[in-house]
């Protein structure tokens, strides 16, 4: 993988407007901080025109022209990402450390294992930043005074992890891990396989749906999930929806007011300030493009292949408001990514999130493991498999606290490794 990925500054994206999996590959891109064209197709024979030594079809869209010129038709993120050179083999058959997840925890424990001389493998399923990726503008973390995307601060902690010769896995899910002998040994789906002495889950958690009919139909053909940065210059002039009262809805929200017509913020309870940081908050009410609705949800969606119109129902009242949109994101809750914990011995609340350190002396915890060893503040119910981030039970959900118990994380593995190797 090249060390500076925006340098591929003439990538092209080509498909339909309404198209998922052209959606799909803007996010990928823009989260990877790749510049890169978008070409709208509204009529396959134009592309024909165009590029007349291809004979395509409708189903051959989306379609890339990566920097070498050359096409790849209808490619799924990981093809993209394989002609990019951005997916390797693990360069070793056994690590010191294992780390799932490469957002901010995840990021901050690779930088800090691989700076202290651990041979550190990163394993991320997607792109490189986690949810935070998506933000964009983060401007409450330390140091950056003018504020940082997402995508950026990511960049940045990549190119670092890099330098120290952390080994990146990109585009790689786990389809077995076991922990036999003291570590931790993954097969991959791609067919190869990582042993490692100890591990760090670092995988975040993903937003949560709206759970209304026919969701799935208008899944990224007009319902996204995040803050869609990749999107918003396509709002112009439009009326944009985003869902949710945390701080990466509010900071959608007034990213979007800068290219769409109006942006109306939709959350359920009926106090912004509960949930809303002040300065996020403050710009939001002073902004006139900007609209709340409070004791509010979206009960029906409507359109015939992409979302045309969404139904708003007020919760106290039961008024219900139709409202003509193309746009609706949601930026909700959030559920924990550790379904591949279910078959280990890994203790998980009732929400899902890996319980960790004195939590795990707690009821109902106390009773789910069997006390043969005393954890770590971020180690889980099995020894040497550490949790940071907001995967883990009662986290706090910022970037500044992922990254600082990243870090915090490392020093565990490093006595856990001296223990016991």
């Amino acid at each position: 993988m090249e060390n500076n990925k925006t340098a591929l500054s003439v990538i092209k994206v080509f498909g339909h407007p309404d198209s998922r999996d052209a959606y799909v590959i803007r996010d990928f891109l823009k989260r990877s901080v790749v510049t890169f064209e978008w070409v709208p197709v509204l009529d396959i024979t134009a592309f024909r025109t165009i590029y007349p030594e291809f004979q395509v079809e409708e189903e051959d869209l989306p379609a890339v022209k990566l920097p070498d010129g050359k096409f790849i038709f209808n490619p799924t993120v990981a093809d993209i990402a394989c002609k990019l050179g951005w997916v390797t083999k693990p360069k070793h058959k056994e690590y010191d450390i294992s780390i799932f997840g490469g957002g901010p925890a995840g990021l901050s424990a690779a930088v800090y294992a691989a700076s202290e001389g651990l041979s550190t493998v990163l394993v991320e399923r997607e792109a490189i930043g986690g949810q935070a990726g998506t933000s964009s503008l983060i401007e409450n973390y330390l140091g950056f005074p003018g504020g940082i995307s997402g995508n950026d601060l990511a960049e940045r902690a990549r190119q670092q992890a890099v330098k120290f010769g952390v080994d990146i896995l990109l585009i790689r899910k786990s389809i077995h891990a076991a922990f036999a002998d003291r570590k931790l040994h993954v097969d991959f789906n791609d067919g190869n396989k990582i042993i490692a002495r100890a591990n760090i889950s670092a995988t975040g958690v993903e937003y949560s749906r709206l759970d209304i009919p026919e969701e799935e139909k208008y899944l990224n053909a007009g319902v996204f999930y995040g803050a869609g940065a990749s999107e918003a210059l396509l709002c112009a002039n439009q009326h944009v929806f985003v869902v949710g009262g945390g701080n990466s809805a509010g900071q959608a929200a007034l990213n979007f007011c800068k290219h769409a017509e109006k942006v109306t913020l939709i959350i359920r309870g009926n106090d912004l300030a509960a949930s809303l940081s002040y300065y996020l908050l403050d710009r939001i009410e002073k902004n006139k493009k900007i609209e709340v609705l409070f004791n509010a949800r979206i009960t029906t969606l409507g359109g015939d292949t992409a979302l045309e119109e969404i139904t708003v129902t007020n919760s106290v009242t039961q008024t219900e408001v139709v409202y003509p949109t193309k746009f609706v994101f949601v930026c909700i809750g959030g559920k924990p990514n550790t379904s591949w914990a279910k078959d280990t011995a890994i203790v998980r609340d009732e929400l899902g999130y890996l319980v960790t350190g004195g939590d795990l002396y707690a009821p109902p915890f106390d009773q789910q493991w069997d006390k043969s060893f005393m954890p770590a503040f971020l180690e889980t119910s099995v020894p040497g498999c550490f949790a940071a981030g907001d995967v883990r039970h009662n986290s706090v959900k910022r970037v500044a606290s992922a990254v600082g118990e990243g870090a915090m994380a490392v020093t565990f593995v490093h006595r856990y490794l001296h223990e016991n190797y």
